[in-house]
């Protein structure tokens, strides 16, 4: 692995915390701006949710459920819940903050993840790679031969610490919810 790839990989969480100072230090929420946002921040938790629920990290490739249509809808549903998030921020500036963010650590992350799972799985993974985007969700989908098919996990998705995202996701609305009020009164 590179030393810019071990970089992103290492950093892109850590670097989100104080990221995410900026984000509300920019924020000019309003209750419409959180409603909404929240609205579109839920989508990204649904399809973050249904995809931990299919993972089986280190174990199997997973090509069905959400797997079949991106090979990352886990980052499909982090770039919709960062949607959200900038939708409730009401600020230009948080959301170019959370897009530059977005872009350039996941970009290398999921070019990273590609090349782990080429190793790890050869020919399966390119044919996978071959028949499913990495990012851009197909509209259908992809059929592969010799796969079963999988199904949603409860059980993986609490493996998987899917939670986690959507206590952020909470909290980040409820520091939104404070500014508002500080900032009326």
């Amino acid at each position: 692995m590179s030393v810019a790839a071990n970089f992103f990989v290492r950093w892109r969480v850590r670097l989100g915390y104080p990221l995410a100072i900026a984000v509300l230090a920019f924020s000019r929420p309003t209750p419409r701006s959180i409603l909404l946002g929240a609205l579109v921040g839920a989508l990204g938790l649904l399809v973050r949710a249904c995809a931990a629920g299919y993972l089986h990290k280190q174990e199997v490739l997973t090509v069905t459920g959400p797997y079949a249509y991106t090979r990352n809808p886990l980052y499909l549903g982090s770039a919709i819940l960062a949607l959200g998030a900038g939708i409730a921020t009401r600020s230009w500036v948080s959301a170019a903050v959370l897009i530059v963010y977005f872009a350039i650590f996941y970009s290398v992350v999921m070019q990273r993840e590609a090349k782990e799972l080429q190793l790890r799985h050869g020919a399966s993974f390119e044919e996978y790679a071959r028949a499913v985007p990495l990012f851009i969700p197909r509209l259908a989908p992809a059929k592969l031969s010799g796969k079963s098919a999988g199904s949603f996990s409860l059980a993986q998705y609490k493996k998987n610490h899917e939670w986690q995202a959507a206590a952020g996701f909470l909290f980040l609305l409820f520091a939104l919810v404070v500014i508002w009020r500080l900032r009326l009164g």
